[in-house]
């Protein structure tokens, strides 16, 4: 007797017919995942030019002049390329990097990872305040105010890559991914682009607005610590990358990097109330 063949579920939505390649001429091509990042890092500029120029923010004078950051825009965008690449080499697939090193230089192709990211931007942030005698406090709550769109804007290009998608469900909006298998999943990229972009984003902009900015620090951990709830929250619909899977206890990588983001964070938001506001 034949086996009978699983009929498709009814319940679920076909996936778009998203092509990753924007505009693409001859060998040159312009995806969405590139155009993701130039501009989280175009707007992310844009938004921390208009908060220096607003002194009700920071009871007083900015720590820092519009110019500055256009030359920290540089130093920004290395630290995020150049950390994201490497952590995503070293953490989520050193086994096939090491043998295949050239392949590492290929960002082109995609593998980055948030938390290498984070690491990367912190450091250039921190060389770059040194040079130029900035408050690095007051930096990273600049740049902490403004990742959250270059986050949401990653997480819809993931979507459209059809890639990092979530784990198999049946609810009714569960999409079936042409490289996911035949069952409908979550469509995890739109619930972390709503939690890590959109829900973080308004979440600094109020904390602003009642005068975050004048406590150095404040919006940094309280991205950081929210950053990792959000994390954490949407790897539980997430599927784990395949060359790691799950860790002890179910525990996913993103989860576990995620967890000292929480600690520290939460340790600074009360180290920056503790202390005296500017102005």
């Amino acid at each position: 007797m034949l086996p009978m063949l699983a009929s498709p579920p009814l319940l679920a939505i076909p996936f778009p017919a998203f092509d990753p390649i924007l505009v693409s001429i001859g060998p040159f091509a312009i995806r969405w995942y590139a155009l993701a990042y130039i501009g989280g890092l175009m707007l992310g500029w844009w938004l921390t030019r208009r908060l220096v120029s607003n002194p009700a923010l920071w009871g007083g004078t900015a720590p820092m002049k519009p110019s500055d950051l256009d030359d920290a825009l540089l130093w920004i965008a290395l630290g995020v390329i150049l950390g994201g690449r490497l952590g995503f080499v070293l953490v989520y697939n050193f086994d096939y990097y090491s043998q295949h090193p050239v392949d590492a230089l290929m960002v082109w192709r995609g593998g980055m990872s948030f938390h290498g990211g984070f690491v990367g931007t912190v450091v250039a942030m921190v060389l770059f305040a040194r040079s130029r005698g900035i408050p690095v406090w007051s930096l990273f709550d600049l740049v902490a105010a403004t990742v959250p769109i270059g986050l949401f804007l990653g997480r819809i290009a993931n979507f459209i890559n059809s890639e990092l998608w979530g784990r198999v469900t049946d609810v009714p909006w569960g999409v079936i991914f042409p490289n996911g298998g035949p069952e409908p999943r979550h469509p995890s990229q739109l619930y972390q682009a709503g939690l890590e972009g959109i829900c973080l984003f308004a979440l600094a902009m109020v904390a602003i607005r009642l005068g975050a900015l004048r406590r150095p620090g404040l919006v940094a951990a309280m991205f950081a610590t929210g950053y990792g709830i959000a994390r954490t929250v949407g790897e539980l619909f997430r599927q784990p990358d395949p060359q790691i899977g799950f860790l002890w206890g179910g525990m996913t990588m993103g989860m576990l990097l995620s967890f000292p983001m929480i600690v520290v964070g939460v340790i600074f938001i009360v180290r920056a109330l503790i202390k005296p506001a500017r102005g």
